[in-house]
């Protein structure tokens, strides 16, 4: 079985916000493959069904983002899923709004959720969808930007951007992560230069 886990912070207060774009996009992937993410399991919301031909957990940790290791982690150990079987859709501020950037592996690169999941897999071995929410200027306060509303123009795009990432999500599972790196990495809309 694949888990699929969305980051983001519990409470909607936070619902339409950047960093709740790992939720946003399970909620996407669930819509469209009939999956009910209601059930709760090792402090997380958890549904179960199939994508790309194969059993996944869909999983929206309800620990606040800088915690999420600590509820994945044991669900992990509770349905024996493996290392290799672990995709994670999170949102990243190194990268320009509607970006998308799947990686086999990696650093945390300044993100808390993917911290506290290293920190508590004690390995970064495991494929995650990177999702760019820069708003192309500067950003004064970081924390307090991610945890901000949506404006109204990222609204009219978000809906774009969670369909791409879902399709992103699925094509991991069916394909792999390869495959899906070649089909699914994208720049932003109108950027000239790659993004790291």
């Amino acid at each position: 079985m694949f888990l699929v886990a969305g980051l983001g912070n519990p409470g909607e207060d936070y619902a339409l916000s950047p960093h709740n774009l790992g939720f946003l996009t399970l909620d996407r992937l669930a819509e469209r493959q009939g999956i009910r993410i209601s059930r709760k399991d090792s402090r997380a919301l958890v549904g179960v069904g199939e994508v790309g031909g194969h059993p996944v957990m869909l999983a929206k940790p309800q620990t606040y983002m800088n915690l999420s290791g600590t509820s994945l982690v044991p669900l992990m150990e509770k349905h024996s899923i493996e290392v290799s079987r672990l995709v994670v859709v999170y949102d990243e501020l190194d990268l320009d709004w509607t970006a998308l950037r799947i990686k086999p592996k990696g650093s945390a690169a300044g993100h808390n959720g993917i911290k506290s999941l290293i920190a508590c897999l004690q390995t970064d071995e495991f494929a995650r969808v990177r999702l760019g929410i820069h708003p192309g200027h500067p950003v004064k306060d970081g924390a307090e930007f991610v945890l901000s509303p949506f404006r109204r123009a990222q609204m009219q795009e978000l809906d774009e951007l969670t369909g791409y990432a879902a399709d992103a999500v699925r094509s991991i599972v069916a394909e792999g992560v390869e495959m899906a790196m070649t089909r699914f990495n994208r720049r932003a809309r109108g950027l000239k230069t790659e993004e790291e």
